[in-house]
């Protein structure tokens, strides 16, 4: 048992706002007075202190096939030395693309308890649930890739809307996914015959069918499921000058049914085609606004060092010849590609500092807090050790507008950020770093602090200097047990694995098995991950 007492407490799910409270634990949950002994009972004296729930991640990548790819292709990345401001990250073990272990301390230290994994295609599933499984600590899923899966767009092609229904929730099922993930629908298939998609109703070669029927059928999939979360969407030209107009055709397509769309800033650009692009923040936030549907997160860049990573092979493939330097790319059988290719993020580039701006625009512009949550899409705009920045940069507009000085002439014409006088408050920074998140995951024991919620607890020093405020709490509590103080982790422990497993009619497993004797190189039966391959897995429920 544990009592935090006196602190001023942040649970926006529960409309608490600052207001001093005790918080008790027991058995790993948040309980009541009434079930605790306060003489058995572990207190913690939060006199002075800001409480919230722990931070959850929406999207990052941090396990399996293309993290470990990061890690072996950027051998120096664990020899570069850290900035300040990230003083929360030790060196030697991976800056941008840090060891599972790694990973699980640095999110603990910085006060995160849950973080989805952001992208798996299902045929490297095993391998990504093998790092989950190795990460300590903290809680964590997988999304799964399904926009150019080619059993999928070929139940689309013939109509049989069922069939693809229960193909996913077996493949949920298989490969102990969390949610649907959509990047770049069709566009890596066409990428093999030298095209892309640049617009939804563009064909996908040797299949007959558009991105449109793709996003309308995995989304309506979705729902006709009860996942917990909604189709997580990567979209069409990613980076490119006009990628706002695309994003909001896509948001519109939706017409009512749920949808989050991820780092959206890659894809909150107008220009044309292969020229300069200019910040479409206003445009893309105006259409979240008015879509009460969509959410979306930001993919904030930060300056530095990085390493992209995507199931959207097609842009990194541009991005390579863009920049030079090192470039790998994958292609999986019969459901995805991808790509990596490291770089920096330069404050003199005019294009960074366009990426920059695009970013904090579009947190500032967007009305509602619950539908936008902090990210930096780690690794590709940047580390998400380095949330705390952002986070001062959201709640003081003058450090926003000293940053904003200092950025190239090019890059501050197009940009509207030095209008926007908004500053988070404490509580929109707990909605956007762990309410939000948890909400929109369907995690209904997490991000708040209700009795019977995971008592997952961060407690920090309210200090002027936000940033470091938020990167080095001064307790994270976990299960309820103390497992970081000051920034520092003091006992670890297992985290779960978070997975859904939909029903669906057994009689499609003779189409699958047919289906995998064509076009797999692995079996059938060797493809599903068991429950006894997931020792610490927990099973979400749907609807």
């Amino acid at each position: 048992m544990l009592g935090i007492t006196g602190g001023a407490v942040f649970d926006p799910i529960n409309g608490i706002e600052g207001r001093l409270m005790d918080i008790w634990t027991k058995n790993g949950k948040i309980a009541s007075p009434e079930e605790i002994e306060p003489r058995e009972a572990r207190i913690i004296d939060a006199s002075g202190l800001v409480v919230m729930p722990g931070g959850v991640d929406i999207h990052s990548h941090i396990a399996g096939a293309k993290a470990n790819a990061g890690r072996k292709l950027c051998p120096e990345d664990s020899r570069r030395l850290l900035r300040p401001r990230a003083e929360n990250t030790r060196s030697g073990s991976g800056y941008t693309v840090p060891s599972t272990h790694l990973t699980g301390y640095l999110y603990t230290e910085m006060g995160y308890t849950t973080v989805m994994e952001a992208a798996s295609a299902p045929l490297v599933a095993r391998h990504t649930h093998e790092e989950l499984e190795d990460i300590p600590i903290i809680d964590k899923g997988a999304f799964l890739t399904m926009g150019n899966n080619h059993f999928i767009m070929k139940c689309i092609r013939e109509g049989e809307k069922e069939k693809a229904r229960d193909y996913v929730a077996w493949l949920l099922g298989a490969a102990k996914g969390f949610a649907i993930k959509i990047v770049n629908p069709g566009g890596v298939e066409n990428w093999k015959y030298g095209k892309n998609v640049h617009n939804l109703d563009d064909e996908v070669i040797g299949f007959g069918v558009t991105p449109r029927q793709i996003l309308i059928t995995l989304a309506r999939i979705s729902e006709e499921l009860k996942l917990p979360h909604p189709p997580h969407i990567h979209g069409l030209r990613l980076g490119q000058p006009g990628s706002a107009d695309i994003t909001v055709e896509t948001m519109e397509l939706m017409n009512g049914l749920d949808a989050h769309f991820c780092h959206i800033h890659f894809m909150s650009y107008s220009g044309k085609r292969g020229g300069f692009p200019r910040s479409a923040a206003a445009q893309v936030a105006q259409a979240v606004n008015e879509n009460p549907n969509i959410s979306i997160d930001v993919g904030q860049v930060i300056f530095g060092p990085a390493t992209t990573m995507t199931s959207d092979g097609p842009s990194q493939f541009s991005l390579s010849q863009r920049i030079g330097g090192k470039w790998m790319n994958d292609d999986l059988e019969s459901e995805s590609g991808g790509g990596l290719v490291p770089l920096v993020y330069k404050r003199k580039n005019p294009l960074h500092c366009t990426m920059w701006l695009t970013g904090l625009e579009l947190f500032l512009l967007t009305d509602d807090p619950w539908r936008v949550f902090l990210t930096t899409d780690h690794p590709n705009a940047g580390p998400f050790c380095c949330y705390p920045g952002v986070i001062r940069l959201l709640m003081d507009r003058d450090i926003r507008a000293r940053e904003f000085e200092k950025m190239p002439k090019k890059a501050k014409k197009n940009s509207i950020l030095h209008e926007l006088d908004r500053e988070y408050t404490l509580n929109e920074i707990a909605i956007i770093t762990r309410a939000g998140p948890a909400r929109r995951l369907g995690l209904k024991n997490k991000g708040h602090l209700g009795i019977g919620a995971d008592a997952d607890i961060t407690i920090y020093a309210n200090q002027d200097d936000k940033e470091k405020m938020f990167a080095r709490p001064r307790y994270v509590i976990k299960d309820g047990v103390v497992v970081a103080r000051d920034g520092r982790i003091v006992c670890e422990r297992p985290g779960r694995t978070l997975y859904v497993a939909p029903p669906y009619d057994s009689k499609i497993e003779e189409d699958i098995r047919e289906h995998f004797r064509k076009a797999y190189t692995v079996s059938f039966d060797n493809y599903p991950i068991l429950t006894d391959h997931l020792p610490l897995g927990e099973m979400m429920s749907c609807g």
